[in-house]
């Protein structure tokens, strides 16, 4: 006698497909080399997959503190971005990704140092499950990290635009982020042309970073779906 199985008990949940997709980006990772490490839930399973690798490496340069803590508790050695003046690679997730490699970041709230990581290195590999992939930019409200004083102001300019940004809240007071600064969400905007919206926003006084990632945009993308790992070249 067969026992049925439902079409979706055969499915990967969400975690086991960035378990996936983590364990796809040790491919990446240069032996003898500082790998670029980024932050989210999906890094998170990339950065249990490097402990394999910890011996074979030089060590990360890691974009939050939460990632650090992660790394240093699984023996991975992290150095400060001023300690490298290059990296081979850096690994990190996507809120949303576009068809050329254009990205929202800045779910995890630490846009800004991923921001200079991505800098740092040669080849950005973006990790994300197959509903980060849209079409066009803006579905995902987009995360700017502000200095306080500027938050209104900027509320203001995103308004002019089209956009509604909000205080991102957290335990009923305003989130700070790693570089003590705060993050507007922005909902209601389509990004057309990623580059010249990123250099617009990055002039606005009081922008620390926009979550648009577009002069640091990916040149890979491995996106988990539940037939594999697909591997997008931009």
């Amino acid at each position: 006698m067969t026992t049925p199985t439902s079409a979706s008990a055969a499915q990967p949940s969400q975690d086991e497909l960035k378990a996936q997709v983590g364990r796809a980006a040790l491919a990446y990772v240069v032996p003898g080399e500082v790998v670029g490490v980024g932050t989210g839930s999906t890094v998170n399973k990339f950065i249990d997959a490097l402990a394999d690798m910890r011996d074979r490496i030089a060590g990360a340069v890691s974009s939050s503190l939460a990632s650090t803590e992660r790394l240093e508790a699984l023996g991975i050695k992290v150095l400060d971005a001023n300690e490298v003046d290059s990296l081979a690679v850096y690994i990190d997730g996507a809120d949303e990704i576009d068809g050329k490699g254009y990205m929202v970041k800045g779910g995890g709230a630490a846009l800004t140092r991923e921001k200079i990581v991505a800098a740092l290195a040669k080849q950005f590999v973006c990790i994300a499950d197959a509903s980060k992939q849209v079409e066009a930019l803006g579905r995902f409200p987009l995360p700017v990290e502000v200095i306080p004083m500027s938050a209104k102001r900027i509320t203001r300019q995103f308004a002019a635009l089209g956009g509604e940004a909000t205080l991102r809240m957290k335990d009923g007071q305003p989130l700070v982020t790693d570089n003590g600064q705060h993050i507007l969400d922005v909902r209601g905007l389509q990004i057309t042309d990623p580059p010249a919206f990123e250099s617009q926003v990055n002039q606005w006084p009081g922008v620390v970073t926009v979550g648009v990632f577009a002069h640091q945009r990916a040149n890979v993308c491995l996106l988990a779906t539940p037939a594999g790992v697909q591997t997008l070249l931009f």
